[in-house]
């Protein structure tokens, strides 16, 4: 399956965020994992997961002990977004961010 899209600056960041919210929901991650997973530049993670709520993607920072950041994201709820639909088109999401 082809999701014949032209690649545009908006359609990018739209994919990186469902890409992003896939990784944070299938294992936890903190901003350091996901910049070693997907080689993406930590501000660029920062602002596509604060960004995630423009998708109604509920995510959130769950802290754990007391040290600044340590902890990881989670995904809440997938809101108008369909998770399975992500999972399985996977692989062009990730060949149109290349």
């Amino acid at each position: 399956m082809s999701l014949n899209f032209t690649a545009s600056k908006q359609q990018n960041a739209f994919f990186r965020k469902l890409y992003i919210a896939y990784l944070i929901d299938s294992e936890r991650h903190n901003l350091l994992s996901l910049h070693k997973l997907t080689e993406m530049p930590r501000r660029t993670l920062q602002d596509a997961i604060a960004a995630l709520g423009d998708l109604t993607i509920e995510c959130e920072f769950v802290q754990e002990g007391e040290r600044h950041n340590a902890g990881f994201y989670q995904i809440n709820h997938w809101g108008a977004i369909d998770r399975n639909w992500v999972e399985a088109n996977l692989n062009e999401i990730v060949s149109q961010l290349n």
